[in-house]
């Protein structure tokens, strides 16, 4: 790991499997998973999320796309929040079809944000948890969401490293 605290691909259990995206605190965001015609009856749902501090992010000159090459989660925030069924964040819309829509929720980070901030950027890692009951042993797939969250005017400037509401806890 090059020496540093955690690096972003540890931290994520390896970023082939997670999928970046830059919202805004008050945002809520929706997406639709589908497993054909996998029957859904019986599985169980999980989301949860926690925000993290990340050191640097730079960019893709020519997509715009996050590089987190030279990334070092430096610490956490006290926001860890778990969301199971029943809740309108998960809504099996059917079940015989396999189809389910996940609602990542807004306000999953409070505090302060620096507008257009390239260093001390706060990342909501979001996770969708689902077991399959219909076979045994179950069996539990996840999937995570790395939402970079972006000042907007409702929220307050200031350096999300000092924050205490939620508290910011750094990694030594």
């Amino acid at each position: 790991m090059s020496g540093r605290l955690l690096d972003i691909k540890a931290y994520l259990s390896g970023s082939d499997n997670v999928q970046c995206i830059e919202l805004f605190p008050s945002n809520q965001k929706q997406y639709t998973y589908s497993f054909g015609e996998a029957d859904l009856t019986n599985y169980t749902w999980q989301l949860d999320y926690q925000s993290v501090l990340l050191d640097t992010v730079t960019y893709q000159r020519n997509s715009g796309e996050p590089n987190f090459a030279d990334t070092t989660v430096t610490g956490y925030f006290d926001n860890l929040t778990t969301i199971t069924e029943p809740n309108a964040n998960i809504n099996v819309t059917d079940a015989a079809t396999g189809t389910v829509i996940i609602t990542i929720p807004d306000d999953r980070y409070t505090g302060r944000l620096l507008p257009n901030a390239r260093s001390n950027v706060v990342m909501t890692v979001f996770s969708v948890q689902w077991t399959n009951n219909n076979v045994t042993p179950p069996t539990t797939d996840l999937h995570r969401w790395a939402i970079i969250e972006r000042w907007e005017p409702e929220v307050a400037v200031g350096d999300p490293a000092d924050e205490t509401s939620p508290a910011f806890n750094l990694i030594t």
